[in-house]
């Protein structure tokens, strides 16, 4: 799909997230544990995914400085999404990770309706990320380096939008233990 890194960028990068919390606890703040994220998958991650991790991360941290109530975890969300979008050049449709993120956004904006319980919302999320990185691998490359292949050599979904989902995937098993 012309992204023959894509599974030894994350590897990469769970590796130093494995070893970061290893060595100190993370920061408690969810804004500074994003912008320490940010830090870390900027310098370790390496590829353009490591830049794209790091611009949606470090935007994602801004809406959480003051709060970090359920609605402010969906502003982190659009906030990191339009930094991504305004900095990368891609948009939902281009068969990239934003299709997988914007999927899961759209579901996240439930965490702004009061009384919404987490668990749920994010296990919709994750659905709706995992479906829109399986839509992907019909759909013409617009961005990314999959558009530099012609699209009849392109049969699996987009790396970087499964590995979104199984990003989310990871935070929901988390949170669920």
């Amino acid at each position: 799909a012309g992204d023959g890194d894509c599974g030894h960028t994350h590897a990469r990068a769970a590796r130093a997230i494995q070893e970061w919390v290893r060595a100190r606890p993370p920061p408690a703040a969810p804004a500074q544990l994003l912008s320490a994220l940010a830090d870390l998958l900027l310098e370790k991650m390496g590829g353009s995914s490591g830049v794209l991790y790091g611009l949606f991360l470090t935007a994602a941290a801004q809406p959480l400085l003051n709060c970090s109530d359920l609605p402010a975890w969906a502003d982190a969300m659009d906030a990191g999404i339009e930094a991504m979008q305004r900095y990368g050049g891609a948009a939902p449709g281009d068969r990239t990770m934003l299709d997988s993120l914007c999927a899961a956004a759209q579901a996240l904006h439930a965490l702004r309706s009061p009384g919404t319980d987490l668990l749920p919302v994010l296990a919709t999320a994750v659905q709706s990320a995992e479906a829109a990185a399986e839509a992907t691998r019909h759909m013409e490359a617009g961005a990314g380096r999959a558009s530099y292949i012609s699209s009849a050599q392109l049969l699996q979904p987009d790396p970087g939008a499964v590995a979104v989902a199984a990003v989310l995937r990871a935070v929901l098993e988390g949170l669920r233990s």
